[in-house]
């Protein structure tokens, strides 16, 4: 990488990939939603925004397009160099976990080996050989992941995803720099600490979500020490260890802050039943996904990916799970 200021006086950096490399697409597994307040992505332009131990930061990421892609067939082409400029106390912090997070510490050789990729199904192989640009990015941030994570337990996305936006743009800090104006800084486990208890209410997050957030944050330090661990050297295990935080949001938090290649969402209210339809022709239960997705261990998280960007869908039988409003209860 490159490093110098900008115009604007923030701290820049330029971040160069090898090979193919697709950064919304990389990125899309962070952002909950159009209206997220932390971050935001639109094609080559990508905002982030979050604490660091130096304080508060605004990233933002410009993925400038090949000049051979410049054409009109180029909606997964892949793109050129980053440019990150970073803004606020923590801005050298964010520059330096660019690389990490845009995923260049994702090694896809082994999974684009002509052998490993003839054991793969067609519905498999044709999204990857579409999206070559496509890694798993690893923010480096245990709390930032896991929160909207414990959010999304046992609810559906629109009920999550509100309770992070009112959460998130209640409670965290303006963003520095010029970023969008929606955009807040993620709030720390101190400030969600001091939430009161009807402002969660307010959100939508009954007493099980709420508790298990705080009691992740009264963990924080010892928490976001696990994001320089492996993804493989019992992460999820430690995770696990806190009363609320199970193997779901263990794998799903995983996949955020480690780029974990094999973690798998056990326990999920769709994930088993799709996998199932996608490589079986038929409904399996957590068991039944492990089993077809064992061949690729390893590479699971990648598998799934894939079918997710195949569009495929698996046949609906009966009403989707209907929100349930805790705010008036």
């Amino acid at each position: 990488m490159t490093a110098g200021r900008t115009d604007e006086g923030a701290s820049s950096t330029v971040w160069r990939p090898e090979g193919p490399y697709d950064m919304a697409a990389t990125l899309g597994i962070l952002q909950r939603g159009t209206w997220d307040p932390s971050v935001s992505i639109n094609h080559r332009v990508a905002w982030l925004t979050f604490p660091t131990p130096a304080g508060p930061a605004s990233l933002r990421l410009v993925q400038a397009p090949r000049e051979a892609d410049a054409g009109p067939r180029t909606r997964h082409a892949p793109g050129g160099p980053v440019t990150a400029s970073a803004w606020g106390p923590g801005a050298q912090r964010a520059l330096d976990s660019v690389p990490a997070l845009l995923g260049a510490d994702d090694d896809w050789t082994e999974f684009d080996d002509p052998a490993f990729l003839a054991g793969l199904p067609r519905l498999i192989r044709e999204p990857r050989r579409r999206h070559p640009g496509l890694r798993l990015p690893s923010t480096g941030r245990m709390m930032d992941a896991l929160v909207p994570v414990i959010l999304e337990q046992k609810i559906t996305t629109i009920e999550a995803r509100r309770a992070w936006r009112y959460l998130a743009g209640r409670y965290g800090d303006p963003a520095p720099g010029p970023a969008p104006e929606h955009m807040r800084v993620t709030p720390t486990p101190e400030q969600f600490r001091r939430i009161p208890s009807w402002e969660w209410h307010r959100a939508g997050v009954d007493s099980k979500r709420s508790a298990a957030i705080l009691r992740a944050c009264a963990s924080a330090r010892g928490l976001e020490r696990l994001s320089g661990m492996p993804a493989g050297a019992g992460v999820a295990d430690k995770l696990c260890s806190i009363p609320g935080l199970g193997p779901w949001t263990a794998a799903e938090t995983t996949q955020r802050t480690h780029g974990c290649p094999d973690s798998i969402s056990v326990g999920d209210y769709h994930l088993a039943a799709y996998v199932g339809w996608a490589l079986a022709g038929k409904p399996v239960d957590d068991d039944g996904m492990l089993e077809l997705l064992e061949p690729w261990r390893g590479h699971r998280q990648r598998v799934v990916r894939m079918l997710g960007l195949s569009g495929f869908r698996k046949p609906s039988f009966g009403p989707r799970l209907a929100p349930a409003d805790h705010r008036f209860r």
